[in-house]
């Protein structure tokens, strides 16, 4: 029986970066996706645009709006927790809007999930060393790998690439992942990876991960993370360090701090 994917696609003004015709494609060639598109406030026409891309297949592309922008963490984890009350739905998957990791990529990935019963997460990695085409502003990748040094010292797992926007999941381990709200906006690949080692353990973690080599990555111009983000990575990074490390049993969680509701209503 072929196991269907849901992928999640946040998605804040994208009205001019976001190939509706590669999805309309990917959606023709593969009957085992789910798409869903989740509008982060945005400001411009995207809204406008993913209710019609809706139209193309409305029982396999889903559109969820939040009001307000709340950052890509809180649309990944929206979309996450629709997708795993679908009963079908066996994987769950995150991808960025601008395709800078292409939909064929994301494929490879579930593929090779579906192929491993012991694997319950596959991620791309722009930095393995059997990576191929990666095409990024070289500034960009030196501020990568800066941070990368900070991400690694926090995690203390062997993971080259943490920050690669393409991410698929068994549904079974969503609860735990993504149940709780996430500290920071941006940086929440972290939280996903440290979330995982404390429900699973170390040992069983590096058993059931897979860092799978892109074989292209091309960087699309109009990143959402602005200067102002990029200095503030620094105070995200402290916090979830503190946060996860530092709280005591007798204090509240990170998990419980950051337990909010998230409200949004899905476009029919």
């Amino acid at each position: 029986m072929t196991k269907i994917t849901g992928i999640i696609i946040p998605c804040y003004n994208e009205y001019n970066r976001l190939d509706q015709k590669k999805f309309c494609d990917f959606l023709s060639k593969n009957s085992n996706y789910h798409l869903c598109f989740v509008n982060d406030g945005s400001y411009d026409d995207t809204l406008k645009m993913l209710c019609e891309l809706k139209e193309f297949d409305p029982q396999r592309i889903a559109v969820l709006d939040l009001e307000q922008n709340q950052g890509k963490a809180t649309a990944v984890q929206t979309g996450a927790n629709y997708l795993a009350d679908i009963d079908i739905i066996e994987n769950i998957a995150f991808l960025d809007a601008d395709l800078s990791t292409s939909l064929e990529e994301m494929d490879n990935l579930v593929k090779k999930l579906d192929s491993d019963p012991k694997l319950t997460m596959v991620f791309g990695s722009r930095k393995a060393a059997e990576a191929n085409n990666i095409d990024r502003n070289i500034i960009r990748k030196f501020l990568s790998n800066f941070v990368g040094f900070f991400i690694r010292f926090i995690l203390q797992l062997p993971i080259k690439d943490t920050q690669c926007g393409a991410k698929v999941f068994k549904k079974s381990i969503i609860e735990n992942v993504y149940s709780q709200r996430f500290i920071s906006r941006w940086l929440f690949d972290i939280e996903i990876f440290l979330r995982l080692k404390k429900h699973i353990g170390l040992k069983d973690l590096l058993n059931c991960i897979s860092e799978e080599p892109l074989d292209s990555w091309i960087e699309v111009e109009g990143s959402k993370i602005t200067l102002k983000d990029s200095f503030l990575i620094p105070i995200n990074l402290l916090m979830i360090w503190f946060s996860y490390f530092k709280i005591k049993t007798n204090s509240k969680s990170a998990s419980d701090i950051f337990n909010l509701k998230t409200d949004y209503y899905m476009v029919r």
